[in-house]
């Protein structure tokens, strides 16, 4: 009998020494766990903030300063004739060129200050003759560059970023403009085109 007991004492303490040995091996490996998951949040919140707080991104047109007057090779291709915005290869002979000063504007972007400076270059047909269209488009300037203001606020950066964006937003540009100087007549500007167009 004594035999007996020996063995129910031996047989209750070899579980509880099975289950403490099993909660050993969890509180030995519960701090690697602990760091592993405090590392993955980290890595997920660095992402998270680089790409809210980020700088210039790869889709961003690089821009530089330039004299008026002057078009960069990047913002010749952007308006070039073959691509099309409002007029064909052989329009750009019978042109003139009138050159719009610099306008900022905060884009459409809650909770992040971002915003764009974008200075354009009108070409214009030589319908309309050079010295008097220059008066013309001197004394509309404030109203060219107060649309110009309202158009891109209500643009996001998702909505300017890229090549078929800035072509989009050329298109519009030069729509709104012919619309507003020429409401009844045949608009005479024929492209806009990109001095500066910087996003921060």
């Amino acid at each position: 009998m004594a035999d007996e007991n020996e063995n129910d004492v031996k047989q209750q303490k070899e579980p509880e020494k099975q289950e403490s040995g099993g909660k050993a091996s969890i509180k030995r490996f519960l701090p690697w766990i602990m760091l592993a998951g405090v590392v993955l949040i980290s890595v997920g919140m660095g992402f998270g903030l680089g790409r809210v707080f980020g700088g210039r991104q790869e889709n961003e047109p690089e821009v530089s300063e330039q004299p008026a007057g002057r078009l960069t090779a990047q913002t010749e291709q952007v308006g070039a004739p073959s691509q099309g915005v409002g007029a064909t290869a052989d329009d750009s002979v019978g042109t003139w060129y009138y050159d719009l000063e610099p306008v900022v504007a905060n884009l459409n972007e809650p909770g992040v200050t971002r915003y764009v400076r974008v200075a354009l270059t009108l070409e214009i047909s030589n319908n309309l003759d050079q010295k008097e269209g220059t008066s013309f488009l001197e004394q509309k300037n404030p109203r060219l560059k107060h649309l110009l203001t309202l158009y891109l606020a209500n643009q996001t950066i998702e909505n300017i970023r890229g090549e078929r964006n800035l072509r989009r937003i050329q298109a519009e540009i030069l729509d709104s403009f012919n619309q507003h100087l020429f409401p009844d007549s045949r608009p005479q500007l024929t492209r806009v085109l990109f001095k500066e167009f910087a996003i921060q």
